[in-house]
């Protein structure tokens, strides 16, 4: 059968367009958790987190809806970086709206007592319905379309720099460590993620003593053109010497109206040389306006709030851009 010219030419047009998106990141509100979702060209997903359970499946379903948007229709890889109620507590709910293939984690839960018990078993139980993969700093995760590089887990860190890093870092000499921290955050598991030459650093709750590890004396992990901010903006991480060692264009703060933000993370996030942009989940309460972000960069103002995302796009030479779903505001950063 002949086709028409103008089929024929459609046909021949389609087959020399781009095959794939670009990467798509979903930073996910859950009222100050974490659920980042990872939708990369490859077809396979990356979902680092799952938010609170309860609330009338409130976080399970935010995460299912910015999953419709991404065309994702399972979670390849769960990543989850500890156990703690706002990370991991949302699995079983989710699990109900997703298929989950692949559990990652760090191995067992360091901390006791009967609700931190109860939490585990509950993601165990459904971790056993799945692959379960148990990290190490150094390890790759295999997502398809994505370099996916664990830098911390269990609490230790890669002891070797990354490709292409390794520099000293001048900003330690002022470093002074904070009392030591026990329990799950210190064992975060905290990635880089890398799309072509696009670099995104997320540690999780990782806490500030941890951070030197990864950049002190010398800067294990290089610089990176995203961060998302660890522990939602609170103190007891996101040191000087990380920021400035990773040196991102933006930052994303996955806080709460009342649940991290804090003034002194606001105030370090804005003298890191470089950092163009904070863009927040939320307006912190405790800080006022002179410590949040300008308001195209929240996703959400009021404390009573519709769940409103932030999407970042990133370009395998670097580029990206980040887009407020409250507002449709979009700013790019070139490569």
């Amino acid at each position: 059968m002949k086709l028409p010219g103008s089929v024929v030419l459609l046909l021949a047009a389609a087959t020399t367009l781009p095959a794939a998106k670009n990467l798509e990141v979903y930073f996910i509100d859950v009222e100050g958790g974490q659920a980042t979702l990872f939708a990369p060209p490859g077809g396979e997903s990356l979902l680092i987190d799952t938010g609170w359970g309860g609330f009338n499946r409130r976080d399970a379903g935010r995460i299912a809806a910015a999953a419709k948007l991404a065309g994702v229709k399972r979670i390849d890889y769960l990543l989850i970086t500890h156990f703690h109620s706002d990370h991991v507590g949302g699995v079983a709910q989710l699990a109900e709206k997703l298929p989950i293939r692949n559990f990652v984690d760090h191995g067992a839960s360091v901390e006791t007592g009967k609700a931190a018990e109860v939490l585990f078993n509950t993601y165990k139980d459904y971790r056993s319905k799945g692959n379960h993969i148990q990290v190490k700093p150094g390890d790759k995760l295999p997502v398809k379309g994505l370099d996916v590089t664990v830098v911390s887990a269990g609490g230790e860190t890669i002891a070797a720099a990354l490709p292409g890093a390794g520099q000293p870092n001048p900003s330690c000499a002022t470093f002074r460590k904070m009392a030591p921290e026990t329990g799950e955050n210190p064992q975060s598991v905290g990635v880089v993620v890398q799309y072509g030459d696009f670099r995104l650093a997320d540690l999780g709750d990782l806490t500030w003593n941890k951070e030197y590890d990864l950049v002190c004396p010398a800067n294990k992990l290089g610089t990176v053109d995203a961060f998302v901010v660890s522990h939602h903006g609170t103190e007891s991480s996101n040191s000087p010497q990380l920021l400035r060692a990773l040196s991102p264009r933006a930052a994303v703060e996955e806080d709460g109206a009342k649940k991290g933000g804090t003034t002194q993370v606001w105030k370090t996030l804005r003298e890191t040389p470089g950092l163009q942009q904070t863009w927040q989940l939320h307006f912190a309460v405790a800080g006022g306006k002179e410590n949040n972000a300008a308001d195209p960069f929240i996703a959400n103002i009021d404390e009573v709030c519709e769940g409103k995302w932030l999407k970042m796009t990133a370009l395998r030479d670097g580029a990206f851009t980040l887009e407020n779903s409250r507002n449709q505001y979009q700013k790019s950063y070139a490569k």
